[in-house]
């Protein structure tokens, strides 16, 4: 008997206006250009990606004002808009790129209520439909007033559901306390599942997968296709041997399998790797390669 992949997940469970996500959706993050700077080298194929994830049946994107920065919002907005009822766009806020390009914290309330009206400039939407909080040093010290003021915007219709990313599992227990969490984006892949130092790195979802799991709150990994960050790259690659795919598809097998909250949203830039990537969410692991895997 094959383990079932469930074919979608639901955003907000148990609010008053859930979503629900097929599996995987899309990332956009690897569409601006080097450094995750500036217009894309392509960009008519970057529309062109955006266009044929869609109509390959997927409803989740995820992007951030910071991509860019803004350079994907825009291009979601050029390529989709007027946007289909079911397409659910999930941003990020919480961080500022430098003009040097480096990564800064912009996570103090009038920050993040100045990232969202740029958001719903540039992806011309009325109300945002998922946004997750960034958490970036310093930003810890006063988590806990930044994420009311986006409460406070979720109250006045500004965003329908409230996410966090890169939030380890303290600041999430706190959060719920707080109030309705929809969602979180923290770092996870097969051999990458802890903590990553670094600007881009950040907090693992090993630690929090099983609190995720106990609310129906999805876990949308970033960074899930980087499967050479750690020890364990030869079992995926053995495996991707066995199914006749590869690596990166096995990685999204793998998330996909190992729990029905997982959203996974791998990024690319190459409309075949696209169409490879989507294609994993119809492939079963048989139970003793699923336990081989861990």
């Amino acid at each position: 008997m094959n383990i079932a992949v469930s074919s979608s997940v639901v955003i907000g469970e148990g609010s008053s206006s859930p979503l629900t996500a097929s599996r995987p959706g899309y990332g956009t993050m690897r569409l601006t250009g080097e450094g995750i700077w500036g217009e894309p080298k392509n960009r008519p194929e970057a529309l062109q990606i955006l266009k044929k994830a869609v109509e390959l049946g997927v409803n989740y994107i995820d992007t951030a004002d910071y991509y860019g920065p803004g350079v994907t919002n825009r291009l979601i907005a050029e390529a989709l808009y007027p946007y289909s009822s079911d397409l659910i766009i999930g941003t990020k806020i919480g961080a500022k790129r430098g003009e040097d390009k480096s990564w800064n914290f912009f996570g103090k309330p009038e920050q993040l209520r100045e990232s969202i009206d740029l958001n719903l400039t540039e992806l011309k939407q009325d109300q945002l439909s998922l946004v997750h909080f960034r958490l970036m040093p310093p930003g810890a010290e006063k988590f806990e007033e930044s994420l009311n003021a986006m409460f406070d915007m979720q109250k006045e219709g500004k965003i329908l559901h409230v996410g966090l990313s890169n939030v380890s599992r303290e600041q999430l227990q706190t959060a719920l306390k707080m109030g309705k969490i929809a969602s979180v984006q923290n770092l996870y892949g097969y051999t990458q599942r802890t903590t990553l130092a670094g600007p881009m790195g950040g907090a693992g979802g090993e630690e929090i997968l099983d609190l995720l799991e106990e609310r129906h709150i999805p876990l949308i990994p970033y960074f899930s296709l980087q499967t050479s960050l750690g020890k364990g790259q030869d079992k995926i690659e053995r495996m991707a041997k066995k199914y006749s795919i590869s690596p990166a598809q096995m990685n999204i097998v793998w998330l996909l399998n190992k729990s029905p909250w997982i959203l996974p949203i791998p990024g690319t830039t190459s409309p075949d790797h696209l169409e490879e990537n989507l294609k994993a969410a119809e492939m079963e692991l048989e139970p003793d390669d699923m336990a081989y895997l861990g």
